[in-house]
């Protein structure tokens, strides 16, 4: 077996099974995700939520999929079908890529690449064309205005989260998500990790990665008092099934992201306690519950106000983050817990 997987074809036959493993625990994942979702959701409102269809309402998720594949597809007379159909599967598609670098464990990882950092900001950055690409296929008003304020969005907030991920990479010194996650294993255990030296920046990551995702209190391209559901409009069963997973994963790779970036990774917080992936998928969990939380308690931000907060408030305030992390890292300052580089490799 060792001399079969030393083969191409072996070496083939083994990558497949590693993007098959990964795209697996995304899609099984989303399961739970939508169902948990719905159940806080339902806890905060003091309703049951999903409980009838399998223990516990458990596959609910299940049955709803199903029923959008057996959904029949319905193409407005005048939307761009090649378009149409391609805006959906784009999103979806470049969904799922970006988790080709997120490693879940030391070693765990699909592409362990030097710009893991990039690659998940280039294929985030081309999410937005399958939003576009689904408004103006459909051929009206309502999923066209919706598609421009998704990129709209979308743009001005991935400025944000670059600038606060920079001060992730001045203080390792590396692009890579493995190096780190290893320059926060150091003597302090959880006192190591950089949400401690970059605190201001984990709130304004995890509120510009729900305007991002378009999460409440963000969701104003599916705001349904103005533009029904947005650039989701025209879209039915399986196409509009591909766009709610594309979100959904979308969602958390946030939470693997900041997990990674800020809180140890795979790292444990108890000293004594082995590090491992169930560190790592735990994490993220608690991460979602938080994104969950906010969609159920927090109400809808007028457009004008989304936007005035991500260029006059975040922005600024990350530039000024960067420098303050750049002379840090530079003169040494806080005992050297803004650099990092002998420990990140």
């Amino acid at each position: 077996m060792a001399d079969f997987l030393t083969t191409p074809f072996g070496i083939f036959v083994l990558i497949v099974a590693q993007c098959l493993a990964v795209i697996a625990f995304v899609m099984i994942s989303l399961l739970f995700l939508v169902y948990g979702d719905r159940k806080i959701w339902a806890a905060v409102m003091m309703r049951r939520g999903p409980n009838v269809v399998g223990a516990f309402g458990l596959l609910q998720s299940v049955a709803d999929a199903l029923k959008y594949v057996v959904k029949e597809v319905v193409v407005p007379a005048g939307a761009d079908k090649p378009v149409f159909f391609l805006a959906p599967l784009t999103s979806f598609v470049l969904a799922i890529l970006a988790w080709a670098v997120i490693p879940f464990n030391d070693g765990w990882v699909l592409s362990d690449i030097n710009v893991a950092i990039l690659f998940v900001f280039a294929v985030s950055s081309l999410e937005v064309y399958g939003v576009i690409m689904g408004g103006w296929a459909s051929n009206s008003k309502y999923p066209f205005l919706g598609s421009l304020r998704s990129a709209a969005q979308m743009i001005s907030y991935e400025v944000s989260l670059g600038l606060i991920i920079i001060g992730v990479i001045i203080s390792t010194g590396s692009m890579n998500f493995g190096d780190i996650v290893r320059a926060q294993d150091g003597n302090y255990g959880f006192f190591s990790w950089y949400w401690l030296p970059h605190f201001p920046m984990v709130f304004l990551f995890f509120i510009s990665a729900l305007a991002e995702t378009n999460r409440p209190p963000f969701d104003l391209p599916e705001a349904e008092s103005e533009l029904v559901a947005g650039y989701q409009v025209e879209y039915s069963a399986t196409p509009f099934l591909l766009f709610m997973a594309g979100e959904y994963i979308a969602i958390f790779l946030m939470c693997a992201l900041t997990s990674l970036l800020f809180f140890g990774g795979w790292l444990s917080p108890i000293p004594g306690l082995p590090d491992g992936v169930l560190w790592m998928v735990a994490k993220m969990a608690f991460f979602f519950f938080l994104f969950a939380m906010v969609k159920a308690i927090t109400p809808r931000y007028r457009y004008d106000q989304l936007m005035r907060l991500g260029w006059k408030v975040f922005l600024p305030f990350s530039l000024v983050w960067v420098v303050f992390v750049a002379f840090a890292a530079k003169f040494d300052w806080f005992f050297g817990a803004y650099a990092r580089w002998t420990v990140g490799g």
